[in-house]
């Protein structure tokens, strides 16, 4: 299992601030991965649909099996993500955003406004998560 990591942050990918939450995705994966998961490259870019399918899909063709995005799901304009990982997506699984937003209702409030997707390219899941580190 290799996992790929995407921040989506106009402020992370220009220097303005460090990216915390793409490293707590990093630190997550190999703390409850099985085995033998390996994290693959890790990506920041801004909020920009085409930069976010490129990072999406380049990850998917370098082998990644897992794609986690984190950011770009809020109620903002340039709030993309999730147009941006439809748009790469062979099939959505709209079952898992579910179940991530209700879990993640229990210690962030505005988990509700979270318009993450998840969904399959080819063998890959692609999963989006709010930006927030919680």
């Amino acid at each position: 299992l290799t996992v790929g990591v995407v921040t989506v942050s106009d402020r992370a990918a220009s220097g303005f601030y460090e990216d915390e939450s793409g490293p707590e995705v990093q630190r997550l994966v190999q703390e409850y991965a099985p085995l033998g998961a390996t994290l693959g490259k890790k990506w920041v870019t801004p909020d920009d649909q085409t930069l976010i399918q490129e990072s999406i899909t380049s990850l998917v063709a370098q082998g990644c099996s897992l794609v986690l995005t984190t950011g770009g799901t809020g109620l903002a304009p340039r709030d993309v993500t999730p147009e941006a990982t439809r748009a790469v997506l062979d099939k959505e699984a709209p079952g898992i955003m579910e179940l991530v937003r209700r879990e993640t209702a229990k210690v962030e409030p505005r988990a509700g406004i979270s318009r993450g997707i998840a969904g399959t390219r080819g063998a890959c899941l692609i999963i989006n998560f709010p930006g927030r580190p919680k």
